[in-house]
């Protein structure tokens, strides 16, 4: 499963965006390290379903043709500054978000809490200072996971046998770090690894933590952030949110109050005669929040993380490309995040290990044709597996 870390100074917002996004519980509040250890959920990537496209009515595993496609979701601890050398809960964060393929960098757009999230009042704060303080932290934390080990590591690297990038690449194992992405970071840096100084070191850390885990920032609380504020952070390429007006919708769609799913840019009042004024009221401020920034903001950044900055596309597996189904009958009933440039054999085993070892070619159900089993499979793409294994 693709997962997502949120991560950002305290009272940001970070625990209501993980709220609004799984609807799982997780503890909201108003002051310094709310959330002590990770909380983990699923959220959902949003895509429009094939099934209208080629005109299929009984497919139940979308919701009018909306698809809903499984994702993690880790929240944790919030950082501050100089969390590298311990400070606040400093590398408990810093652990925590080893295992996420991408980062949710939440930051509070409207300023009402300064660098290490104590509340100063609503646009007290510069938000513009926030920005990129998530990949200093993870770049010098990783500098020093490998400081403790480097006068070795370049000592060895004299040896003609001896792979400083296959070195670094079991040095951070951990951390998801493929030898790719080092060789890559160290092409982009500049840096001679070999014999580079320490300063040397803490920028190719900073290329490898942009290559090996990319971040979204994600202006939260939108809805509160004065209109200068506003205006500054529109010229940043950033997101922006308000992870509290999409909870609310969540809780009142889960209430039957309104039609709603995450995503859509309005909502539908059911029987709004039931509701109290005051309700309807604020139903109708986070209506004028949507129609200002085009939705809560919420889902689409998650699909911003999985479409744009993963470059993931979707896949849907078939056994019948006549029908478009499974074996018992069920139109499109999986939906695969694959990277761009994925084959269909690659896809097979992403179905069963068995699937896979057993391949022999794959079928395009919209065309009916045979393709290899290195044929780059494109976002939409309809595959029947043929393998000699079930």
């Amino acid at each position: 499963m693709v997962r997502l870390a949120i991560a950002g100074k305290p009272n940001c917002g970070k625990s209501t965006f993980f709220t609004a996004s799984t609807l799982a519980p997780a503890e909201i509040a108003n002051y310094p390290f709310t959330t002590i250890d990770a909380n983990h959920g699923v959220a959902y990537a949003r895509i429009e379903c094939p099934c209208k496209e080629l005109g299929i009515e009984n497919c139940q595993a979308c919701n009018d043709g909306v698809r809903f496609i499984q994702i993690g979701l880790i929240d944790v601890a919030g950082l501050v500054p100089d969390a590298h050398k311990g400070k606040g809960l400093g590398n408990k964060f810093l652990d925590n978000l080893r295992e996420a393929d991408a980062i949710l960098h939440i930051i509070d757009a409207s300023g009402g809490t300064d660098e290490e999230g104590n509340p100063v009042g609503t646009g007290t704060h510069d938000p513009m200072i926030d920005i990129g303080f998530v990949e200093t932290e993870m770049k010098m934390w990783v500098a020093g996971l490998l400081e403790k080990n480097w006068q070795k590591i370049q000592r060895s690297a004299q040896q003609k046998t001896f792979s400083i990038e296959d070195a670094i690449t079991e040095q951070l194992a951990g951390l998801a770090v493929t030898y790719e992405d080092v060789v890559s970071a160290e092409r982009e840096s500049g840096v001679d690894l070999k014999k580079c100084t320490e300063e040397e070191l803490v920028a190719f850390c900073g290329e490898l933590i942009s290559s090996s885990k990319p971040f979204l920032v994600i202006g939260n609380k939108i809805d509160l952030a004065p209109p200068d504020i506003v205006e500054s952070l529109q010229n940043e390429d950033i997101s922006f949110a308000s992870a509290a007006s999409e909870l609310a919708l969540r809780k009142a769609a889960e209430g039957k109050f309104i039609e709603y799913l995450p995503g859509d840019k309005d909502f539908t009042i059911n029987n709004p005669e039931k509701l109290s004024d005051a309700q309807k009221a604020g139903l109708e401020a986070i209506r004028g929040i949507m129609k200002k920034f085009n939705g809560t903001g919420v889902q689409e950044a998650i699909n911003k993380a999985v479409f744009e900055l993963l470059d993931l596309i979707v896949v849907f597996p078939v056994e019948d490309e006549n029908k478009f189904c499974d074996g018992q009958g069920r139109v499109l009933p999986d939906a695969f995040l694959m990277k761009r440039g994925s084959t269909p054999h690659e896809m097979a085993f992403q179905v069963h290990t068995d699937i896979g070892e057993g391949f022999l070619y794959a079928v395009d159900a919209r065309t009916k044709m045979r393709i290899k089993e290195n044929h780059e499979l494109k976002d939409g793409d309809i595959i029947k597996i043929v393998s000699t294994k079930k």
